[in-house]
Parts: C-alpha cells; sequence; structure tokens
C-alpha cells in the first residue's frame, strides 16, 4: 500500500542512553505527556521473522519486548520450556509470558521464567494450562505486548524497562483467578510472602556459558493481596498452601477473586547478582510508575532512538521494513551490568562467577556482526561501543580470551577470529576510552596461540582463540586432511583479521607487527585455485583437496559453499581480482553465482540444511542472502567498475526478500546483521571493509534519509527522481559538487552534509567507472 505522505518526526529530548545512569533512570512527567506527531515505533513490526522452523527460516526471531539493548527482554511462549523456537507465528496457543535472553534458536535461552493468568479451576502445568489466541486479538509493540487469552477471558500486557517490567492482568469476573510464576527447569527456587505481596526466587536455567555459581535472582511485586498460596515442585507435584519451594522445576501460583474488568499489576524485576540488586532494578527502574507510565517511557525510549535516522518517502510498506530492521540492529549486544547502590556500575561475571566493577555485554556472535552490525555503532552510537570495548577488555581479564560467541559466556559455535575486526575498526575510527593496550593485547593473543582455552563440560571451547593457528601461521593456511572442519574458510576469515590487526598495529606505531599481519594477511592467496578460479581447501603437502565440487556445502567451509566464500578477501578485492585474471573475468564469476540454477551439495550436512533450502527458493541462482558470508559479495561489482550491476541487485534484494511480515526475512537474522545489512543497504552504502575507513555505495531505497549522528551533526543522502523502477545512479554530488566515486568515507558522513543522487531507470555506465573511483584494496596503497 503506497500513501502520499512524508515521514517527519519531533525529536523528543529524553533520557535515553548516552551517559550511564543518567540515561537509565526515570524521565519526567511532562516527557511522559510528550508525543511526536509521528511516533517511529509505530512502523516497527517486532513479528518480522517470527514464522520460522528448524527447516525453513524467516528471520528465526521471536517478539522481543524490550527496550534498546536492555538486559532483560521478555516475549510470549507457543512453544514448551526448552524450545528455542520459542514464538512460533503458526502456532495457536499461549502457555506464558517469559523473561527471556535467547539471541538465536541455535543458541538457545538462559535465565528465563514466566508469568500466566488463568481462571476457573486450577491448572498449572504448561501444557494444561495454555490458551488459545488470535494474532487478531494481539497487539506487539517493542515497548507494549497485549494478547487476549481466549480459554480464560483474559488480557495479559506487559511493557519493559532495562532490567524490569511491568505487567497488567484485566480479569473476567470469577471465583478462581490465578497468576503463576514458572521458574523453568535445571535449577529454581520460589518464596511466597503474602504480607508483601511479593513472590521472589530464582532461576538457574542456561544452555551453557556459565559458572557453577550463575542464579538469575527475581522479585515480583503485586498490587492485589493473596487468598491463595500454592507450589509446584519437581515433576510438576503441587504443594497446597504452601509458601516455598526450591529444586529442579519449581514454580508459584498466587489466587484470589475478581470483578469484571478488574485489573492486577505485578512490577517484577532480575539481577544476575543478588535477590537484593533486583529489589534495587526495580525500586529504580518502575519504583511507584504507573503501567501506563512504564509503557510510554519505554516507547520514548525507542522513539530516541528511531529519530536518529529519519526517513521521508511515499512507500509505507518500505518505512515498515526499514524500522522493523532497525529495532532489531538495537537489541543485541544486551547490557549485562547493573549498577548497585551507590549508582557504581557493575556486573556479574559469565566467566569467573565474580561481582566485579565495570561494564559487560553479551548475547552475540561476532561472525555475524562484525559485518554491519559493529561498524552502524561506530557511526551511530561511538559513546555506545565505546562501553561494549570496555565491556570486551573485561572479558579478556576475566576469562583470558576474548569473546567470539557469548551468551553470557563463552559458548562454541561458529568460527573465526572476528573480534580483531570489531576492535580494530572502533579503534581505528576513534572510538572514545577504549583500553587500547588490553585489547590489542587480546587480539594478539588470539592470533598466536589457542593453548589454555577455557572449558565447556570438560570440552574445549575451540571457537574461543584460532582452531588451527600453528598450521596457519606455519604454512599459510589451514590444512584440509588434518581433521580441523571449515579450514578453508577459518583461513580466508584469519587473513582478514590479520589485515585488521596491522591496521591497528601500524596506528599504534608498531611497525615490526604491522608488516607481519600485513604479510599474513595475504595468506588467502595460499588457498586460490587457478583452474576454477575459487578458493578450495588445501592438504599439509601443498595440494588441493580432491574431489573438488565448488558447490558442496560445509566440509571446508561454513554454512556455504567455495562460491560463497570465495569472495570474503573483504581487505583486498583488487587482489583477488588479479588472481581471477582481471576486472572482466572477476565481474563473470560474480554474474555466474547468480546467474546458474541453484543446485547444490548437502552431503557434508547429511541433509538439506536450512540455509541450504533458503538460498535455493529465492530464485536468485547461488546467491545466498540468508546466511551472512556473501552478503557484502554484491557490492564488489564496485571493485570491477560497473557499480550499476550492485545497484540493481542491491535493490532487487532490499524489495524482494524483505518485509515486515512474519515471513519477512529471508534466512537467519542473528543478532542485528541481516537487518543491518537493509539498514546500511536502503541507505545507499556497506561497510564491505570494517577497518577501512569507507563505504561502498548501492542504490539508496529512499527519496530522503536524515542521520543525525552523536557529535550533532547531520548527514542527508537523497534521491531525487528515485521510484521501484529508477534503482540507477545517473549522477551524484557531495555537498553540491560531483561526486564520481563509488565509495563514502566515514569522516565525510561524520562531518555533516548531503549527498544527493540522480536516479534513473536505465544505469548509467559511465558513473564511477574508473580505477580511481573504486574503494579500498590493500593491493592498491602496498
Amino acid at each position: 500500500m503506497k500513501v502520499k505522505s512524508t515521514i517527519y518526526a519531533i525529536v523528543i529530548m529524553l533520557l535515553g542512553c548516552n551517559s550511564d545512569q543518567k540515561n537509565e533512570e526515570v524521565v519526567s512527567q511532562n516527557n511522559i505527556d510528550k508525543e511526536s506527531k509521528t511516533s517511529l515505533i509505530d512502523y516497527v513490526n517486532p513479528l518480522m521473522g517470527t514464522d520460522s522452523a528448524f527447516d525453513l527460516s524467516n528471520g528465526n526471531t521471536y517478539p522481543a519486548i524490550a527496550t534498546p539493548w536492555g538486559m532483560n527482554f521478555w516475549t510470549p511462549m507457543t512453544s514448551k520450556m526448552g524450545d528455542g523456537w520459542t514464538y512460533k507465528y503458526d502456532e495457536n496457543t499461549i502457555r506464558g509470558i517469559k523473561q527471556t535472553h535467547q539471541p538465536s534458536p541455535w543458541i538457545n535461552d538462559y535465565a528465563a521464567f514466566s508469568f500466566m493468568a488463568i481462571t476457573g479451576d486450577l491448572k498449572y502445568k504448561e501444557e494444561e494450562r495454555a490458551s488459545w489466541f488470535s494474532h487478531k486479538a494481539e497487539i506487539v509493540k517493542p515497548n507494549h505486548y497485549k494478547v487476549y487469552l481466549a480459554d480464560y477471558d483474559i488480557v495479559a500486557e506487559v511493557s519493559p524497562t532495562e532490567r524490569a517490567a511491568h505487567f497488567r492482568f484485566t480479569f473476567p469476573e470469577a471465583k478462581q483467578s490465578y497468576i503463576m510464576l514458572d521458574a523453568f527447569f535445571k535449577g529454581s527456587m520460589v518464596k511466597i510472602i503474602p504480607e508483601e505481596r511479593k513472590i521472589i526466587g530464582y532461576c538457574r536455567n542456561n544452555s551453557g556459558g556459565v559458572p557453577d555459581n550463575f542464579h538469575n535472582y527475581f522479585v515480583a511485586q503485586f498490587d492485589k493481596d493473596f487468598e491463595v498460596n500454592h507450589t509446584w515442585g519437581d515433576e510438576w507435584k503441587l504443594l497446597e498452601n504452601s509458601l516455598e519451594n526450591k529444586g529442579e522445576h519449581v514454580g508459584a501460583i498466587i489466587g484470589f477473586k475478581t470483578k469484571k474488568g478488574e485489573k492486577v499489576h505485578i512490577k517484577v524485576a532480575s539481577s544476575f547478582i543478588s535477590p537484593e540488586q533486583a529489589q534495587l532494578n526495580l525500586n529504580r527502574e518502575i519504583g511507584t510508575d504507573t503501567f501506563e507510565q512504564t509503557k510510554i517511557k519505554a516507547k520514548q525510549a525507542w522513539e530516541k532512538e528511531l529519530n536518529r535516522i529519519k526517513i521521508e518517502d511515499d512507500n509505507v510498506d518500505n518505512i515498515k521494513t526499514f524500522y522493523s530492521c532497525l529495532y532489531r540492529v538495537l537489541l543485541f549486544p544486551r547490557k549485562f551490568y547493573e549498577f548497585n547502590e551507590k549508582n557504581e556500575i557493575l556486573h556479574y561475571s559469565p566467566y569467573n562467577g565474580k561481582v566485579l566493577p565495570g561494564y559487560m555485554f553479551t548475547d552475540n556472535g561476532f561472525w555475524d556482526t562484525f559485518r554491519a552490525v559493529f561498524p552502524f555503532f561506530n557511526m551511530m552510537y561511538p559513546e555506545l561501543n565505546g562501553k561494549i570495548m570496555k565491556g570486551l577488555a573485561n572479558t579478556y581479564k576475566e576469562s583470558g580470551w576474548l569473546p567470539e560467541w557469548a551468551s553470557p559466556g563463552h559458548r562454541d559455535c561458529m568460527i573465526g577470529s572476528n573480534s580483531a575486526p570489531i576492535i580494530a575498526d572502533a579503534f581505528l575510527k576513534g572510538i572514545p576510552d577504549i583500553d587500547t593496550e588490553t585489547l590489542f593485547e587480546a587480539i594478539l593473543k588470539n592470533a598466536t596461540t589457542s593453548e589454555g582455552r577455557p572449558l565447556s563440560n570438560g570440552n574445549e571451547i575451540r571457537s574461543v582463540g584460532r582452531e588451527g593457528i600453528d598450521y596457519y601461521n606455519k604454512l599459510g593456511y589451514v590444512p584440509y586432511d588434518v581433521k580441523i572442519n571449515e579450514n578453508a574458510a577459518r583461513t580466508l576469515e584469519y587473513a582478514y583479521a590479520d589485515f585488521t590487526i596491522a591496521k591497528m598495529a601500524e596506528k599504534l606505531g608498531k611497525k615490526e607487527v604491522a608488516n607481519t599481519f600485513y604479510k599474513r594477511s595475504q595468506n588467502y592467496k595460499n588457498l586460490f585455485d587457478p583452474s576454477t578460479k575459487l578458493m578450495r581447501g588445501k592438504n599439509v603437502d601443498g595440494s588441493f583437496q580432491t574431489p573438488f565440487n565448488p558447490l558442496k556445502w560445509g566440509d571446508a567451509f561454513t554454512e556455504g559453499n567455495s562460491l560463497h566464500y570465495t569472495w570474503s578477501v573483504f581487505h583486498d578485492i583488487e587482489g583477488l581480482i588479479q588472481l581471477m585474471g582481471g576486472k572482466t573475468e572477476f565481474e563473470k564469476q560474480l554474474d555466474n553465482v547468480f546467474e546458474m540454477p541453484p543446485e547444490f551439495d548437502a552431503s557434508y550436512y547429511g541433509f538439506t540444511i536450512h540455509e541450504i533450502r533458503e538460498m535455493q527458493i529465492v530464485n536468485m541462482g547461488n546467491y545466498a542472502h540468508g546466511n551472512q558470508p556473501i552478503q557484502h559479495m554484491i557490492y564488489l561489482y564496485n571493485y570491477a567498475n560497473v557499480p550499476y550491476k550492485t545497484q540493481e541487485k542491491i535493490r532487487e534484494v532490499l524489495t524482494k526478500l524483505y518485509s515486515a511480515t512474519p515471513d519477512g526475512y529471508c534466512g537467519d537474522e542473528d543478532n542485528g546483521q541481516t537487518s543491518a545489512w537493509y539498514v546500511f543497504s536502503a541507505l545507499g552504502f556497506y561497510p564491505v571493509t570494517p577497518g577501512v575507513d569507507q563505504y561502498v555505495i548501492g542504490s539508496p531505497l529512499f527519496k530522503k534519509a536524515t542521520i543525525t549522528l552523536e557529535n550533532g551533526n547531520e548527514f542527508i543522502i537523497s534521491a531525487s527522481n528515485n521510484s521501484k523502477q529508477n534503482v540507477y545512479v545517473q549522477s551524484a554530488s557531495l555537498n553540491n559538487v560531483v561526486y564520481n566515486n563509488s565509495y563514502l568515507n566515514f569522516d565525510t558522513i561524520q562531518q555533516g552534509g548531503e549527498l544527493n543522487f540522480m536516479m534513473e531507470k536505465v544505469p548509467n555506465k559511465d558513473w564511477a567507472n574508473t580505477d580511481e573511483a573504486v574503494p579500498y584494496s590493500l593491493s592498491k596503497v602496498k
């Protein structure tokens, strides 16, 4: 649907996430009474991507009811306790609304507990208490979830703060009304305190990555007297008229009579530090606020961030998709720190189990997010990213390693050494207050040894450090025949990480270190097979793996094949072009990925994994946008002097593979990465090479976008004559000066100004088609 309206918004000057405790405390009543003329939060659909399953992902998301980067999220549960796909759009019953910290269904959840309300005969087992619901009677916004529990004639609602939440249950007239707190399995405790109208306790459920003393302490404050007090113990054993229970899986039930339309409220908060800290979090973040005040404050927190980028266009569907993606970018990594009674920042360490001062963030897989999420933070949120960097330094001090996948502590998932580009890019872009000495020591350790890795369930966490590092540093690659899976992918990612280390070392004045790692960054060349012009696994003796099928997923590569990973030379596309025999041949190889049939070899996995199926069904050949390794590939046409092909295909992906609907992604969303691709690309540019001060230009989706930077400057991207058909850049100007480069500098954006594109439906093959107009490559400067 299209309407002719200009989208704009008045920025509400609120407390947000700029400066520690100030940003995370109470907003004044005056601000609560102010509403923007256009509420951007109304364009956000948290259900985008929820129509997913194990065998086919349309995002693998759940509706996260949260504030930006909040310590706790809340979400309705349509699936059983422990199911990573906790909310499936096509399921019809809800069994509770839970506090969740899940970053991905493949990683699963930790520290979860839930609330559910019922009427009539007592039903507390999760299958029995589940109620039918309809999306027609469901409101889902980042700041507010509301659903009608049809079996009980109850309306359930929740609105979040960073470490707390406010529930409201509207009951019918009933002699038997109940609210239950399910503290979940893997160790839990509940205690009902009727005289204080409270339930306190803890849950310990996790999926790994926690010390032995891990607890999530919670406190729930009700506004109605309890007439019934029950608990249940292990194996769902009901203990009537009991106030306390502890075991593998326990829960609490409180009951009362209700009148028609009676509203019962619960203010709930939690802490990884102590029960006392949980109460402090509740007092500080909700206190005496009403439900409506909590809801409006959460809305204001989102409006503040969403208004940092204002879109003007007449395609409302695209605007909805943009802000729905931006919402996902601003969820992770989550804050894993709290404020004590003196307002000092401290955190429970998921690495050594101690309570320590300073920042901590978690729930992130850097294999995904180094590509666009962290570059987005460097562009838009340097202060936040400075805090994240402090958290990374704390992780290293507390565990001896940088995280590669944290949830909440080290998790054995994915490959690579992608903490290096995240740290180097932040340092090179001037992110403030970075503990440079500690972080540089940490990335050098990653690049030189894998001894002393932490253990999980008695096994080494293989995703920490670099698997195969001794081979890599000796031979220049991780061999195919030494029982290290995904060896070619590791080699390519290590080589790029080495480039970012070299860049950081160079700026630090460490010339010898820089030279060493610049040399190692050329290791990608060791896997290039001239006979196929593709990357290929290589054996210890220097021979290439045989047989070789470029369509084979996995094996030497990670969740992709050679056609996808060949392009993972982020730092030296010119060097890859030379290996392929020049720009014409490079262009042909790019074209081939899109033009060939979506054939594949799934024999490594033994079945067709969802990433393969998602590639197969979108009619884009072997291009697999639903998974991360190839997401930068379309932008590489710029390096071959044919940027119009980038423009054409970028617009196709933006409008064909994304929408603000339950099936609106084309694969795993993954901590904001697939969303960040959309946000950047819709604006008109993308960070192909984090660690370099450039973005590569594509095809802007909107007529106008205004970016408000943290330094107060505004950068405007306008696209005259833009439309569904007019996807090609005819010409460009930067601050009213003709602009013919197919890249944009970081400092150019930070200084503010306006980049204007003139768009047409026929490509201008002369625009930005010279060798001088192409983006950075190491081979061009070394």
